[in-house]
């Protein structure tokens, strides 16, 4: 089995790259025409911020431009969003690391002053991180199904590191699809969270894998199924969801996705050069072994597929938050 390695408190210390290495004539566009803004809807440290710096120290080498981090934290990525949504002198520099609270904070702020899916170009999904469904190690239940079949009779708790999270949603998602008896307790961050999971002050958690992966490893939390397609090689013992399938676990599949997206003025050949660009990033030794050091895997959606899959998301999440009691109007 490979080893999945945690980046989240290293990762950002190694986003100086040189800026002086040749680009070929291939990639001697004329846009860039000056650098490029890469906005983070969240504040430093988790899964998007580190992506986003090392897709940014990468992107440097293919634009031949300075390719600057900035960080917009608030209202679940709403804040960010929206102001990338109102467009402006820079909109044609700007590209930001849309993440599920782009889908999600749709679906729980349904008045938000701009379209999800409309309002912007999606150029490339960069990387997907299945969820884990993990238990303490303590835990009576061996399986999804046992768990279920517990939380059918009894009141569960799930934890996640904040409302409209990824993880949140899934937990909810599982919840309404198998008739759960579950309360949603939310903390100010996957660390935050982590604690009362590992204590057994909450039954189960749908965490990132990066979290919660060396836990499992160690034999301090059990991980009872993932949340994606297929099984992951990292986990490759766990089973799916969907290949459990009772309880109408068919019907969950989700990861944490992660993908760059800018204002719908973006000009073409800004969106023709950094899908070019984000495909040669992607190809690199690098990139490959940072998307397994998170225990994820490459996207290979981008453009009008991208858009597709970012408003059948928007339509989940909705359905999602409506059932949980979650829209706020």
């Amino acid at each position: 089995m490979k080893k999945l390695i945690n980046v989240l408190s290293t990762a950002a210390f190694g986003s100086a790259v040189a800026l002086s290495l040749s680009v070929s004539t291939a990639h001697a566009q004329e846009w860039p025409t000056k650098e490029v803004r890469l906005v983070v809807p969240y504040a430093p440290g988790g899964t998007t911020d580190v992506l986003s710096r090392r897709v940014a120290d990468l992107l440097k080498d293919e634009l031949n431009a300075n390719v600057v981090v900035e960080n917009r934290p608030g209202a679940g990525s709403t804040v960010a969003t929206g102001r990338l949504a109102r467009g402006g002198r820079d909109a044609d520099h700007t590209i930001l690391m849309a993440s599920p609270g782009h889908t999600i904070g749709a679906a729980i702020y349904p008045s938000l002053a701009y379209d999800p899916v409309e309002d912007f170009l999606f150029i490339q999904n960069m990387l997907d991180i299945p969820n884990v469904m993990v238990v303490p190690a303590n835990s009576p239940y061996e399986s999804a199904v046992e768990f279920i079949e517990a939380a059918q009779d009894n009141n569960m708790s799930f934890s996640s590191s904040g409302v409209g999270s990824s993880i949140h949603m899934s937990g909810e998602l599982f919840k309404t699809l198998t008739g759960s008896n579950m309360t949603h307790v939310p903390f100010a961050g996957s660390g935050a969270a982590l604690p009362a999971l590992l204590g057994g002050d909450v039954d189960v958690s749908f965490e990132n894998m990066p979290t919660v992966f060396s836990h499992i490893q160690s034999g301090d939390l059990r991980a009872l199924a993932v949340t994606s397609e297929e099984r992951s090689e990292f986990l490759p013992d766990v089973p799916t969801l969907k290949e459990i399938g009772e309880h109408n676990l068919d019907q969950l599949v989700t990861t944490a996705w992660f993908g760059l997206i800018a204002h719908n003025s973006f000009p073409e050949e800004a969106f023709a050069t950094m899908q070019e660009a984000l495909q040669q990033v992607m190809e690199r030794e690098e990139f490959t072994n940072f998307v397994e050091q998170l225990g994820g895997e490459k996207g290979t959606i981008g453009g009008d597929e991208f858009k597709t899959f970012v408003a059948d998301e928007v339509a989940r999440w909705d359905a999602v938050a409506a059932e949980a009691g979650l829209r706020q109007e």
